[in-house]
Formats: structure tokens, sequence, C-alpha cells
């Protein structure tokens, strides 16, 4: 940090197993890239290459090595995986994989209908070679899970070998763990938690107003998705206490009543 300042939360240090800021790139150019990680790489986990981008992205190569050398790793979009996998190319998606020297997958159900009991098989296979991100939650609005379905569907992938499971929002924020409107869907997510170790999810939050509620409920060291190259310095700080949401949240008591934060 580039001074002091008391109060601050402790934030978990990279390499991280909670805390994570999954950043999702949708057609970054490699100067882009360089230029975001100059200054965001200390915050940055790890980055999903969005959907099929990674398909029509000009040098692709050359720019999961930037990535690489700044040692943040680079998976490609579930969508990516779905799209293989209804060709019949899974062996393909793999070698994929290897070739481009990915340690990290996404394994998603979101677009493709796969049953369950196959996709946990697609998580055991990929995980004896890369760490494996399992996406739960369906991209169509009108596909409803009861909360019960969503913890039975966590607790399965993370028993198949998933490190961590991704409650699914899409991109824009408004299916999944939100209403359309883009309000999380409370209740759900505070029972998905009393069978889900908080440590081992990734809420997709693309919203301000979502990342808010989640560091609200889990503190400054929840694990946030789907995060706008953009925005990662902004949430960085909101962790902190250092934006006007969350400016309160970890000061203690007697700062708040000193400086007429709180009456009482």
């Amino acid at each position: 940090m580039n001074f002091h300042l008391s109060g601050i939360p402790d934030r978990t240090q990279k390499t991280r197993s909670y805390g994570l800021t999954m950043v999702m790139d949708k057609g970054l150019g490699i100067d882009g890239v360089r230029d975001f990680l100059s200054i965001a790489a200390p915050y940055t986990d790890i980055v999903k290459l969005g959907f099929g981008t990674s398909y029509v992205t000009n040098k692709l190569r050359q720019k999961i090595e930037v990535y690489l050398e700044h040692n943040v790793p680079v998976y490609f979009g579930g969508t990516l995986f779905e799209a293989f996998l209804i060709r019949d190319q899974f062996e393909d998606y793999l070698s994929l994989i290897k070739d481009y020297g990915l340690k990290h997958v996404e394994v998603s159900d979101g677009a493709l209908s796969i049953p369950h009991i196959e996709k946990c098989g697609f998580i055991e296979k990929l995980a004896q070679f890369v760490e494996v991100y399992s996406e739960v939650g369906s991209k169509d609005a009108t596909n409803i899970m009861p909360p019960y379905k969503w913890i039975e569907l966590m607790r399965a992938e993370l028993d198949a070998g998933a490190s961590y499971v991704i409650a699914e929002a899409r991109e824009a924020g408004n299916v999944g763990i939100y209403r359309g409107s883009g309000e999380v869907r409370e209740g759900l997510v505070q029972e998905i938690l009393t069978q889900i170790p908080y440590e081992k999810i990734i809420w997709e939050a693309p919203q301000k107003a979502q990342q808010v509620y989640f560091l609200e409920l889990l503190g400054a060291n929840v694990n946030l998705g789907n995060i706008a190259p953009t925005e990662v310095i902004a949430l960085e700080a909101m962790r902190l206490g250092l934006r006007a949401d969350t400016f309160t949240l970890y000061l203690d008591d007697k700062v708040k009543y000193h400086n007429g934060v709180v009456r009482g």
C-alpha cells in the first residue's frame, strides 16, 4: 500500500485461497492487458476469457503469455467448454488446455443441459490435470432452482474435485442468484451458506450493489467474480472500506462515535 491507514481490514495475500477477485476479460488487446496488469495485478487472482471469446481473439497465445508472466492465471469461459462438449470434442478441449499451458478450467452447464452425473464425471477427469472451477446455475432466467438444489449440486461438484463452485449470474448479473432486476435473491444466498463453506464459493457480482451486498454479508475476503478489468481497483478499495458504500463497515464503534458517524 502507498501509505498507512489504521483500521483497514486484513486481506488475504496472493497466492490466496479465498478473498479472490475473478476478472472477466471480454476482449482486451495485448497492450490493454499490460496496462490493466500494471496497476491491478496485485488484486487480480484469476482471469476468465469470457464465454467463447478465446476462439476469435487475435494473438491469443501471446495474450495468455502476458497474463502468465504477471503470475495471473487464465482460463477459458465455461461456454467454450460447452461448445466443445456439444460437438463431442471433449478430448480436443483437453488437448487445447494442455497446448495453451493453462492450469485452470471452468466446467459449466449454463447453456447446455448436461446430466449432472456426467458433469461431475468431467470435473473428475479434468481435476486430474488442472484446477477446476465449476459453475452452478442456468443462464436461462426462467430456470429457477430451489435452494436445496443449488446446495445439492454445489456439494456434489466439490466432492467430484472442483476447487471452487461459481454461483451463476452471467456478465450482466441478472440471472441465477439474482432477479432480473439485479437484486440479490437473499434467501437463496443465505440458505446456500448454511451448507457450503463461503471460502469455496465464487459469487459472480458484476454490479456494484451486488458487490456491496456480499462485502457486508461476508466481509473483505469474500470471493467475487465477473469483475470488469476497469473495476478491479475500485472493488479493492471497496473491500477495504475506502469507498462511500463500505466506508463505515470496518470502523469500530469508538471511531464512529468520535467522528460523529453514528449517534447514541
